[in-house]
């Protein structure tokens, strides 16, 4: 392995939100710039390895901070994040230097709507809370007007970002959260939307003031959702080229 592309990051804290969802929050030694929506590819090196066992996960943090914070989603049979669960806070993982991505803001639509499942959020709370900094910095003038779907089936499993983007939502004229859950009946407190991102993807946009020729429409999570959802952007008169999908696939964003 060459160790010049790389860096250790430090576990500051895990934060579960069911047994196999959790936020983690890790510390680098320098600030790590990347464009928000773009993805870091993180890892462990093994006993007897020279590599070390590198996943790519959606970077949920704002751009040039120390830390950086990821959603991500345990699979039991996969081979990094049940060693990621296993770690103890202080513990040291590895970093590529660089962070990739082509799923980044479109420069060319003045509205943008977001759908996304469970940790299919990361992307965009990265690019929120980029927005939001700059509008209070003073380093961006106008606000680029954003509503977020997101899905999961019961209302825990949103994390932190439920309370964080609602709360955003009631502060700010510029941005909309619509939480969904798909499985009610077993959350019996959730008094917000039911059913999947794609089943109330249709009516938000009906009652929002975004048209398709104005609007970027980004899907990120699930290979199912991102499907049916773009099946419904398409026929709402979405261009290919306004169209922006992310999958998470088992292997890609689990293993």
């Amino acid at each position: 392995m060459d160790a010049s592309q790389y860096s250790q990051l430090t576990l500051l804290e895990r934060i579960d939100f069911s047994e196999d969802l959790a936020l983690f929050r890790l510390r680098a030694d320098e600030p790590v710039d990347f464009t928000p929506g773009q993805y870091a590819t993180l890892g462990l090196k093994e006993n007897g390895s020279d590599r070390p066992l590198l996943r790519p996960y959606s970077v949920a943090s704002a751009p040039g901070n120390t830390e950086l914070e990821f959603f991500i989603e345990r699979v039991d049979e996969g081979a990094l994040t049940p060693k990621l669960w296993d770690l103890n806070q202080g513990a040291e993982l590895w970093m590529r230097d660089k962070i990739v991505g082509r799923f980044t803001l479109d420069p060319d639509r003045t509205y943008h709507l977001m759908a996304a499942t469970v940790t299919g959020v990361g992307p965009y709370v990265s690019i929120i809370r980029n927005q939001l900094r700059a509008l209070r910095n003073g380093t961006q003038d106008a606000p680029q007007p954003m509503l977020v779907l997101h899905g999961a089936s019961r209302s825990w499993e949103l994390g932190t970002y439920l309370d964080e983007l609602t709360t955003l939502a009631a502060e700010v004229d510029w941005f909309e959260y619509v939480p969904t859950v798909s499985r009610p009946w077993e959350d019996p407190d959730w008094e917000g939307e039911c059913g999947r991102v794609e089943d109330v993807l249709r009516k938000h946009l009906d009652e929002s003031p975004f048209s398709p020729s104005e609007t970027a429409a980004y899907t990120c999570g699930h290979p199912q959702m991102i499907e049916k959802a773009q099946g419904i952007l398409e026929r709402a008169g979405f261009e290919d080229d306004a169209l922006h999908e992310e999958k998470y696939f088992v292997e890609r964003n689990g293993a």
